[in-house]
């Protein structure tokens, strides 16, 4: 913009940056008032804190490839990512240790288990996959680190770099986390006695908790899916996340595990990489187009937002979002944005 750009000038350009952004918004906006009033489902309260959620908030956001936003509702109430940090963290681990010494630990195999079953894959000695509890756990083991505030450490920068900015646990979700954490504990002492983790695995069940009681909006899982679908890199900041040769694994590991035991019904009839979280959230991702991020704290029986699942498969019906959708007659998403691009 020209230094010579008068006040009315300037004014005239953001008006026409606002109408240009209608089309979009005004999709989100008719899906918000759609299923705002849809109240199925119910707050996960076996984790105290997460009890004191708003039942109404309701959020949902995208965000391009290229960095373009749009947010409707309660994007910007904050709430613990919880098990949407999984994936996340198991490219750390990628980073850290390379694909066959992970995989060596975590296997990638779906389950129709629930995410906290203790349920191991005892022929291949590993946590069925890095989406369900034990397998977070074990990955979570592999996040290098001198000590344990260097591993916490490295983990948040992990998180900033997707999100664009620094990120911070929410220290009461923390304590509730690890007060009611037992079960998980118990899936942590199994492993360790058949020799799936570390000696300091119940260091790392501490690095599992504080992972999940991360704070982050809807507009930053938004974000988090854009930089995935930018090939490891936020679009925004120009910051590389993860190695471009890591990010095809995520994406494969949320499409196939992402969503619970809901996962397999997720792929067939949504077709997006996706996990969710008993916080509410739900981060997708639309390879080389968008990151989706959907917050509604209402979870069905599997442990997914009732609202977030609606939102998505609307999202991918209306525009053809299914990665296996063939070329036909939806709406064009890029139709919807392309009036933003002004010259």
């Amino acid at each position: 913009m020209s230094q010579d750009t008068s006040p009315d000038e300037l004014e005239l350009l953001v008006g026409r940056m606002r109408s240009a952004a209608a089309p979009l918004r005004g999709t989100l906006g008719r899906l918000h008032e759609q299923f705002c009033n849809l109240r199925d489902g119910t707050v996960a309260n076996y984790i105290p804190e997460l009890a004191k959620a708003d039942p109404e908030w309701f959020g949902i956001s995208l965000v391009t490839a290229d960095g373009q936003a749009f947010d409707v509702g309660d994007s910007d109430v904050k709430f613990s990512i919880q098990s949407v940090s999984k994936p996340f963290v198991f490219g750390l681990a990628l980073e850290d240790h390379g694909l066959e010494q992970v995989l060596a630990r975590v296997g990638v195999e779906p389950t129709g288990d629930a995410f906290n079953a203790i349920v191991l894959d005892e022929l291949s000695n590993r946590p069925f996959n890095p989406m369900v509890n034990a397998g977070a756990i074990a990955t979570a083991d592999l996040v290098n680190g001198a000590d344990y505030p260097e591993r916490v450490g490295r983990m948040l920068e992990m998180f900033a770099r997707y999100a664009g900015h620094e990120v911070f646990v929410d220290n009461k979700v923390f304590l509730s986390e690890r007060a009611t954490g037992h079960r998980n504990r118990a899936i942590g002492h199994l492993m360790r006695n058949f020799g799936m983790v570390s000696e300091h695995f119940e260091e790392s069940l501490e690095l599992y908790f504080q992972q999940c009681s991360i704070l982050v909006t809807c507009r930053d899982l938004a974000m988090i899916g854009a930089t995935l679908a930018n090939g490891g890199v936020n679009p925004v900041t120009s910051v590389r996340a993860i190695e471009a040769r890591y990010v095809k694994y995520l994406l494969s590991a949320m499409l196939t595990c992402g969503m619970y035991d809901h996962a397999g019904e997720w792929a067939f009839r949504i077709g997006l990489p996706a996990k969710s979280g008993v916080g509410g959230g739900i981060v997708a991702v639309v390879p080389g187009r968008m990151g989706i991020g959907v917050f509604s704290p209402r979870l069905d029986a599997k442990g997914n937002s009732v609202r977030g699942v609606q939102v998505c498969a609307e999202l991918s019906r209306l525009f053809g979002l299914h990665i296996f959708e063939a070329v036909g007659d939806h709406q064009s998403l890029e139709a919807q944005m392309q009036p933003q691009r002004l010259h």
